[in-house]
């Protein structure tokens, strides 16, 4: 049950953690901490992504394992004369699911609440109520009466608002919820894919990292894997979970609790082939659930790894998660457990000769 505990406690810190793109601090204090005590050497790259670098055999292929560190958000752009908040979306967002949603502003004084706003409808023409609300006119309500008072608070052009929501876990208790789960998941792979490395030998160095400004174009992971040069890059991500009403097979066919999902196509990245297919016979091997799953209209970590120096065969790992995007997410705790399991035998088995076998094939 500690192990449990432990584990539910890594999670929730991690979430907790408030890191929209360009201010990872928090998350990454928080990663630090955890994957410290399994790491021979810990740093950051110039960009703030974070790398904890394993040594099995020093000699042998530099293997990476990597999340992202940020969560989308929003940044303050301007304070009105009446102090109410305007504000730049910081990754993809969808405007339903914005609206009267509690948020954070992260300030120099501290923190200051507040709530996403808009008209109400009751003063819209009917036309207009059938229309969803545009971002453009939704602002931050933090009860200020002027910008000096707004100011007052603390509040300045610049400054993180991040969504506001407390890890939670369902009555299935193997369904959590939470904010940021794209991608503290990741960073909780990274981290826990380390500490069952402890131990265990495998032929080549591991670098479990946390990358920077994921969801504002994979600009952390160019930077980290510019500084690691690895052999073979993971991308640990979330994906799309289609066992929600309303969504057909053709849509999305991945379902929580079945294994994670392999990518075999994204915008940003084809999967390396020779890759891949070693994943699959590992996880046939070791007699592990998977499932595939396609994005066309979205990216990972993968997208910049595989593009860096003269190439690094990559493949994107994730795990269904529904609700991606908002306040709110839910995935399943196996699909955790057993992406790490996969990933910590498929490091055991990348030898020399292997990540040879694999990059030429």
């Amino acid at each position: 049950m500690a192990k449990t505990d432990e584990t539910l406690t890594m999670l929730k810190e991690l979430t907790d953690a408030r890191a929209i793109s360009g201010n990872e601090k928090e998350a990454r204090d928080v990663m630090s901490k955890y994957i410290t005590p399994y790491s021979d050497e810990v740093y950051t790259d110039n960009l703030g992504s974070l790398i904890a670098k394993k040594v099995g055999n020093e000699n042998g292929p530099k293997i990476m394992v990597a999340g992202h560190l940020d969560e989308v958000g929003f940044m303050v752009t301007r304070i009105d004369d009446k102090g109410f908040v305007y504000f730049q979306t910081i990754g993809g967002w969808w405007s339903q699911v914005m609206l009267a949603q509690r948020v954070t502003i992260l300030t120099s004084k501290g923190d200051v609440t507040g709530v996403i706003g808009s008209k109400p409808p009751h003063i819209l023409p009917p036309e207009a109520r059938k229309k969803p609300v545009e971002i453009k006119d939704m602002f931050v309500d933090i009860g200020a009466s002027s910008k000096e008072e707004a100011a007052e608070f603390g509040v300045r052009p610049g400054d993180s608002i991040v969504p506001y929501f407390e890890f939670t876990q369902l009555k299935n208790e193997k369904l959590l919820l939470a904010k940021a789960w794209d991608n503290r998941i990741g960073c909780a792979i990274a981290i826990e894919v380390l500490k069952q490395l402890q131990g265990e030998s495998h032929p080549n160095v591991v670098y479990g990292v946390g990358t920077v400004q994921e969801e504002v174009g994979l600009r952390g992971a160019k930077t980290s894997t510019n500084a690691i040069e690895p052999d073979i890059g993971f991308g640990v991500d979330v994906g799309i979970a289609g066992d929600t009403p309303g969504i057909s097979d053709k849509d999305a066919d991945s379902k929580l609790g079945e294994g994670p999902q392999i990518v075999l196509y994204d915008a940003s990245m084809i999967s390396h082939k020779g890759l891949r297919d070693f994943v699959l016979d590992t996880a046939d091997k070791h007699d592990l659930p998977y499932q595939y799953t396609s994005m066309p209209g979205g990216g990972t970590d993968s997208g910049s790894i595989h593009l860096t120096a003269n190439g690094v065969p990559a493949l994107s790992i994730t795990i269904a998660t529904r609700y991606i995007h908002t306040h709110a997410a839910i995935l399943h705790r196996d699909d955790f457990e057993n992406t790490v399991k996969l990933i910590v035998e498929v490091i055991k088995g990348l030898d020399a000769d292997t990540v040879k076998e694999i990059t030429y094939s």
